[in-house]
């Protein structure tokens, strides 16, 4: 196995979100999907396991690390939304810049009028890049200058996995930033409202994976339908052969 669960270092709960300390860090996120992706993709892999803070994003890693008598077994799953909250509000508090660099510019432009309501002192600045399957070496500098140019407090990475993870971490040390970082994927849509959230009673069941299949079953049924079972089959493994 390229990544066994065993290796991650995991947040323990979520309370553990404001204890991060300030400067320049690498936040991801880690859920059955991205475990499975992990499995063939070395790059990926090694984006989860770097980075500074790795936050357990669904019941089934919790499930799996308990299965795995693993020793720092989180208490809780930290999903991206929280982690969200937490560095927004932090930033709030105080005021700054937050960046948004991924999605659509509609889906950015959503972003900015909710930011403005909800989070009246920060300051938004926004970087939609280019749609496609891997971005060329003008695409990634142009990136990296715009983040760089902004400087921002806060800077939050909205592609999907594993892109987004790739790309931060491949990236990282051209990135001249002091701050926390994070990807985040599908909150960009939660918090623009293109795309709806479970419900606080399917979240606490740990049915959030469900109801996302429910919404949008051409887009997820592989993910769940054929990557929860593959995830099953990755834990069993990893435990059966240690």
């Amino acid at each position: 196995m390229i990544l066994k669960l065993r290796d991650l270092k995991l947040l323990k709960s979520r309370a553990d979100l404001e204890k991060i300390p300030p400067g320049k860090v690498l936040i991801n996120t880690i859920n059955a999907h991205s475990f499975n992706t992990a499995q063939h993709d070395q790059l990926f892999a090694d984006s989860l396991t770097k980075c500074d803070y790795l936050l357990p994003d669904g019941v089934s890693i919790l499930l799996a690390c308990k299965l795995l008598n693993m020793k720092n077994c989180p208490e809780q799953r930290s999903p991206g939304w929280d982690l969200f909250e937490t560095e927004m509000k932090k930033l709030n508090e105080h005021g700054g810049k937050v960046m948004f660099m991924g999605s659509s510019e509609k889906v950015l432009g959503l972003i900015r009028e909710r930011a403005a309501v909800e989070y009246p002192n920060c300051q938004v600045a926004t970087y939609s890049p280019p749609y496609k399957p891997e971005f060329s070496d003008e695409d990634n500098a142009a990136i990296i200058k715009a983040i760089n140019e902004e400087n921002p407090d806060l800077l939050w990475i909205g592609m999907t996995a594993p892109k987004q993870e790739k790309w931060i971490y491949k990236h990282w040390p051209e990135l001249n930033i002091h701050c926390h970082a994070g990807s985040i994927g599908a909150v960009f849509d939660f918090f623009a409202g293109t795309a709806p959230r479970a419900p606080f009673s399917w979240q606490k069941l740990g049915l959030e994976w469900l109801y996302r299949l429910l919404i949008d079953p051409r887009r997820m049924w592989r993910r769940y339908i054929i990557g929860n079972p593959l995830f099953v089959w990755n834990v069993l493994k990893e435990k059966l052969c240690n």
